[in-house]
């Protein structure tokens, strides 16, 4: 039996409690995907698979279902802490293909640094797959720009969620990418 996903869709939510058990399952209902079995799996977005509005993705899904996911969660009570989730993605030019995801989860870092970095870190996953050679150490835009020259690349992309703690509540940010068969 081959369980390998046909669609897929970005989502993101925070929560705030008391307990961080609760925290998270707020940070689920934010997401719209509190009503599922989280499976988590590693990095691969497999080949033509479509990615579609997380709207889109919220009405396939069925209460109890077993669901798959790359999930980035970060979760802290400590007052005046900035916290963040990230998913990155890089899908490859031929969609026959596999693209890769990455999880980021991160301390201090603001969503558009945090996002970002989890799109470098699937975009050289993906590169390294396909023989694209670039330094690690470049700035983003040198990189972007590598991966343009070889056309192997078509477009990165992030789901991020941050928050500041506010009180001596527990807060869980979390980002996610859920598969669909």
């Amino acid at each position: 039996m081959e369980l390998v996903p046909t669609k897929m869709f970005f989502t993101k939510g925070h929560g705030t409690h008391r307990e961080e058990l609760r925290s998270f399952e707020l940070a689920l209902r934010d997401a719209d995907i509190e009503m599922c079995n989280l499976v988590s799996v590693s990095s691969i977005l497999p080949p033509h698979c479509k990615i579609i509005s997380r709207r889109e993705g919220v009405k396939l899904l069925k209460p109890g279902v077993l669901t798959f996911c790359v999930m980035a969660r970060c979760a802290s009570n400590e007052p005046r802490r900035l916290i963040a989730a990230s998913i990155g993605c890089a899908v490859p030019q031929d969609r026959s293909m596999y693209g890769y995801l990455s999880e980021h989860h991160a301390y201090g870092q603001t969503d558009t640094v945090a996002g970002e970095y989890a799109e470098d870190l699937a975009a050289a996953m993906l590169a390294s797959t396909l023989g694209i050679e670039f330094d690690e150490t470049e700035s983003w835009d040198q990189k972007k720009e590598v991966f343009r020259i070889s056309n192997k690349i078509v477009r990165t992309t992030n789901v991020t969620q941050s928050a500041v703690i506010r009180g001596n509540n527990y807060t869980t940010v979390l980002a996610a990418a859920v598969f669909l068969f």
